[in-house]
């Protein structure tokens, strides 16, 4: 049986709650026009939304739209504030509780990990597979077409379901993830919502627990949608392929984008979080240097260089970072 998530509904929609989600949500956002205004009547507005919780009435508002490029074009879906504040209080209660239910090599939007330490374990699998490199190193790299927008509403929900007993926080959750459909009924959840991060490791650990205690793979890293497998036997990871597409599609209505799937030895290079790795090294992958050389151009500011010198600690750049520096002319104050 299935541990179980012991907060309840009043939990979450306590005044102590939803006070400590608005401090969490305000954080770098005072300036804005919608959290001031919201910020104006802060206790009459989350007493309201408390009350509209408490007897079950709340409905959840709709959501204004933007494109972003990070570095592809996205939709970005943009929650009113008092709905915000809410996703932040549910965030509180669920986060920590099906965190422990997440296998170690999953890495996005979860604390104290993230794209840096899934590199790093990229690296480690790499030595691991390949016996300190003295074996041939084969890397499957898979990739799910239209994530966020394919994820379907009902499955989400079935497997909360299985975690969580109390009625009226699945009614709420709900809510949540029917207030948005990416045209489809009943698929997809906005990037733009906290909840949205959660809900989506929530549902693909049904897929990171297939590959761990059904296909029995060791090394395996998913960050969101991205994932990859090791082995020094390509036919194995060949023959994998069938069963994950049957998996994704059978039980959680996902498709393998076909263009996104490939085995490569590592020694060729393996794109993989914007990185290229190879067997002794990582270097930016092209796409990201043209992006970090575009974003210069626009913002040549020093806080700009500190952020690119940041991400470039993390591989193999040394004449990179020698190029960036000779951008800048800021030689005498590296």
């Amino acid at each position: 049986m299935k541990s179980q998530l012991q907060k309840t509904y009043s939990d979450i929609i306590s005044l102590e709650n939803l006070f400590a989600a608005w401090e969490e949500f305000v954080c770098g956002k005072r300036g804005k026009k919608d959290v001031q205004e919201f910020a104006l009547n802060l206790s009459d507005n989350l007493v309201s939304l408390q009350e509209g919780l408490a007897n079950l009435t709340f409905a959840h508002d709709g959501y204004s739209a933007f494109k972003i490029s990070d570095p592809k074009p996205r939709d970005i879906h943009k929650a009113k504030v008092r709905d915000r504040v809410l996703h932040h209080a549910i965030y509180r209660q669920l986060y920590e509780f099906f965190n422990k239910t997440f296998i170690a090599d999953s890495f996005s939007c979860q604390l104290n990990k993230g794209a840096h330490k899934s590199l790093n374990r990229f690296k480690s699998f790499g030595l691991k597979v390949s016996r300190n490199n003295t074996k041939t190193v084969w890397v499957l790299k898979c990739d799910i077409k239209k994530f966020f927008a394919s994820i379907d509403h009902n499955i989400l929900l079935n497997i909360l379901a299985r975690y969580i007993p109390d009625k009226n926080i699945l009614l709420l959750l709900e809510k949540v993830i029917k207030s948005f459909n990416s045209g489809l009924p009943d698929k997809g959840l906005p990037l733009g919502n906290l909840t949205s991060q959660l809900f989506c490791n929530i549902y693909m650990n049904e897929f990171d627990q297939f590959v761990k205690h059904k296909l029995k793979i060791k090394h395996y890293i998913r960050y969101a949608d991205d994932f990859v497998f090791f082995s020094d036997n390509k036919n194995k990871l060949f023959n994998m392929i069938p069963y994950i597409s049957l998996f994704l599609e059978g039980r959680l209505s996902l498709r393998l984008h076909p263009d996104k799937v490939f085995i490569k030895t590592l020694a060729s290079g393996v794109d993989f979080l914007g990185w290229t790795h190879f067997s002794h090294h990582r270097v930016l992958r092209n796409k990201t240097k043209r992006r970090m050389f575009k974003g210069i151009k626009k913002r040549p500011k020093n806080p700009t260089l500190q952020s690119y010198l940041g991400l470039m600690k993390h591989g193999d750049t040394f004449n990179l970072k020698q190029e960036v520096m000779n951008w800048y002319g800021l030689w005498e104050q590296a």
